[in-house]
This record gives structure tokens, sequence and C-alpha cells, in this order.
């Protein structure tokens, strides 16, 4: 293993450490010993690679984001079914909370009052959403008296919920739950001939769990070990 190489899966074990702190114990209460140690570094490693805490936290939240963007991928200007899309993400999302820590991580600084990061992943998340159902509105797939504010709002809030109430609970983040949610939610979102066609428990060709987790460059899951 070369020198460049061992120092990037250094790099790539002090993120997950510090996203596992981060996830237990918030980004104030996270301490750079126990974030070096849970990554066999020593706190002089960590300050060679991350300046201090700020840096490494917004390195958690850049990959968790990585992460999200993967999830959801670019907007589908073209995608024939938009709406399944979503649905599909939106499981893969819940997916990666309960399996993830970096992307716990991620989203859990977006509600943490004593970070100030750079990015933020439930805007992105969000954002997302509004996008694929403006390209659902589009297409006519959407039940005509449907206001867009409506179901982003619904479909943000219930996945925020979800991610917090997980921490708790982890049936929280099940397939189960986010079905129910599709359920309720798609008679009046979409119009009659789109909803016999979507599937509320997600399609087969959704990512799955192994595929939504962040993980280390390719490259380096052989040479780190990483599985």
């Amino acid at each position: 293993m070369t020198k460049q190489y061992r120092s990037l899966c250094t790099r790539q074990d002090l993120i997950r450490s510090a996203a596992e702190v981060i996830d237990r114990s918030g980004f104030a209460e996270s301490s750079i010993v126990t974030i070096s140690s849970g990554a066999g570094v020593s706190t002089g490693g960590l300050h060679f690679h991350f300046k201090n805490k700020q840096v490494l936290g917004e390195a958690v939240e850049l990959a968790a984001a990585q992460a999200l963007l993967f999830i959801t991928g670019g907007v589908p200007l073209r995608h024939p079914a938009p709406v399944q899309l979503l649905i599909d993400a939106s499981h893969a999302l819940v997916r990666g909370l309960a399996a993830d820590p970096v992307l716990r991580a991620g989203f859990g600084l977006g509600r943490d009052a004593t970070w100030q990061g750079v990015v933020n992943l439930w805007e992105q998340w969000q954002d997302w959403i509004q996008l694929v159902l403006t390209v659902a509105r589009d297409q006519g797939s959407l039940a005509p008296e449907v206001a867009l504010e409506g179901p982003v709002s619904a479909i943000t809030a219930v996945v925020a919920g979800l991610e917090v109430l997980g921490g708790k609970d982890e049936a929280w983040r099940s397939c189960r739950v986010i079905t129910q949610f599709w359920q309720l939610l798609l008679p009046g979102l979409v119009t009659e001939a789109v909803l016999g066609g979507l599937i509320p428990e997600g399609s087969p060709a959704m990512p799955g769990a192994a595929d939504v987790s962040w993980a280390p460059d390719a490259r380096l899951q052989q040479v780190c070990g990483v599985a």
C-alpha cells in the first residue's frame, strides 16, 4: 500500500469515526480524542488530515451530501415515471439513514443548533422533491388540484420525522412505515390513470440496502479493506 493510499484510507476512517460520534453525541459534545481513537489514529494524526473539528464536521457533511446525491441522482427531466422515482428514493433514503452513520450524521448536523455548516442536506432533499414533482406535474401525472407546496412539505417532513424517531426506535426507519405514508398520500397526489401503475413499496429497480450507504472511493475499498 502506497503512502498516498494509506493517507486516503486514514482520512476515510476519520470521517466515518467522526460521523459515528456526531450521530451519537451531537457536534458540540463530540470529542477529538474519541473520534481519533475510533479511527485508530492519534490526535496528531487527525490534525494532519483535518485542521480542527469544524473542518472534520464539514467533511462528514460533504460525504453525506455525496451519498444523498447517489440516492437521488440528477433531475430526471424526461423520466417516464417521476413519482415512482420519488417513492423509490424515499425508500432508499430511509434505508440509508438506518444503515449509514455518515448519512445520519449529515442530516443530523442540519438540525444541530451548535453546527454552522456549508451545506444543508434537508434543503438538498427538499429541492430535489420539488423538481421531481415539477416534472411529474408537467407530464400530467399529478391531480389537477394539487399545488406543489403541500406534497413537497409533507414528503420532506415525514422523512425528517422518521430520521428523528428512528434514533429512538429503528422500527420507524422501515419499508413498512414509508410504504404506509405513500399509500395515504398517493390517491390525492396523482391522477387515477397514474395511481394504478405506482408501487408504494418501491419498485424492483430501486437501490438495495448495500447501494445507498456512503462508502469510500471504489479504488480504496480493496486497498483499505472496506466491505
